[in-house]
């Protein structure tokens, strides 16, 4: 395929059995020095808390010290989660990190929590899994959370009911935070000091034709759009954006589509590293949070019971394992289906150096260029 799209990482910081949170974390400085070295466009971290088996709790933390310790990939997040904070304290954040290391923050928002009305209406998870020009869109599967568990979660992080309902004003909030032309509604100029005046670049995240998508269409945001975890609506939510979209921050639309791959020296040593991804994804699914990633010899291996699958089949059915040149093949699928313009790649491992071995062998099967310049990387 010719004029393949950049590739960008989205780590997690997770662990396996026998390791710890603290080597989690390491791992990710060292993972991130690696997608630096093999010519990764990005290195976005996600947010996740109260995880037995992800270090991942504080992305803007974290970012300093990946910011340290590379010198010109791109940073940031996919997704602060914008309702556990508020607006101030995600522009202050980010301010840090961007004056320390200018020309290099990428701030993904996403949106969570609850509503005090009805969303707008959004298509019904396909009963069965779709194959459109050649990419599975997997049949959404039913999981519940735990519900004493979300409702710790929720108010150790002092959520609130119907507070995604800020969600448009927050984004409108950050934007003019770093743009210098916020003022309170008491009618007082704030300046948001280091982040004003910053080069951060927001992006909008989502899963959905929801208001993720349609808010970075009409504010003329990039936008990225989740694959990986929610591959039953990927299409609608790229339509929805584009369909919104409006000059803004940048000229046209712009979309990075996430993806769950795993790449080996063979199919078979793919399919042996890649064991307990099932039990990986359930214990999220199941309410109890991401567990430390199984050992391959430790974990259940295919064929999985069916109350299994049922859980976790779309995660199953979506992750592209194998030889480099079959995850590629299928990358080349999703790009070409969903029309990105850049590709948001994550793996988990037990080991990681199976982590960092993976994106060494498809970077070099997808023809990453290394010595891309600091500048192709922003988005304009």
């Amino acid at each position: 395929m010719t004029n393949r799209a950049p590739l960008s990482i989205l780590e997690l910081s997770p662990f396996g059995e026998g390791s710890t949170a603290a080597q989690g974390l390491r791992d990710t400085i060292a993972l991130a020095q690696t997608a630096e070295r093999l010519g990764y466009r990005r290195f976005w971290l996600a947010e996740h808390h109260l995880n037995p088996g992800v270090a991942g709790a504080a992305p803007h933390v974290l970012l300093a010290a990946i910011a340290a310790a590379t010198e010109h990939i791109r940073i940031g997040t996919a997704a602060t989660i914008i309702g556990n904070y508020a607006a101030l304290q995600v522009v202050e954040a980010a301010g840090v990190v961007a004056a320390l290391h200018p020309g290099r923050f990428d701030l993904g928002i996403g949106r969570s929590g609850s509503t005090s009305h009805p969303a707008p209406p959004v298509a019904p998870s396909p009963a069965e899994a779709r194959l459109v020009d050649g990419l599975l869109l997997p049949a959404a599967r039913p999981f519940a959370f735990d519900s004493a568990r979300f409702a710790a979660q929720a108010r150790l992080l002092r959520r609130t009911a119907g507070d995604a309902d800020r969600f448009e004003q927050d984004v409108h909030d950050i934007l003019a935070f770093i743009a210098g032309t916020y003022t309170a509604p008491e009618g007082v100029p704030i300046h948001a000091t280091p982040a004003e005046g910053q080069d951060i670049q927001v992006w909008l995240h989502g899963s959905t034709a929801g208001i993720s998508a349609e808010l970075a269409g009409r504010l003329g945001l990039p936008f990225g759009a989740n694959f990986h975890v929610a591959g039953s609506f990927v299409l609608d939510a790229v339509e929805a954006y584009r369909r919104a979209f409006r000059p803004g921050a940048i000229a046209e639309p712009h979309v990075i589509v996430s993806a769950d791959v795993l790449v080996a020296e063979t199919a078979a040593d793919a399919e042996r590293i890649g064991r307990g991804y099932a039990e990986w994804v359930h214990s999220i699914r199941a309410g109890q949070g991401a567990i430390a990633y199984p050992h391959p010899d430790d974990a259940i291996v295919a064929p999985y019971p069916a109350d299994l699958v049922e859980v976790v089949g779309d995660r199953l059915d979506t992750r592209f394992v194998g030889d480099a040149e079959s995850v590629v093949e299928r990358l080349d699928t999703l790009q070409r289906v969903t029309g990105a313009d850049e590709l948001l790649l994550t793996t988990i491992t037990h080991d990681p150096e199976d982590r960092a071995r993976s994106f060494a062998l498809l970077a070099e099967a997808w023809g990453v260029d290394a010595r891309r310049p600091l500048e192709a990387a922003l988005v304009r």
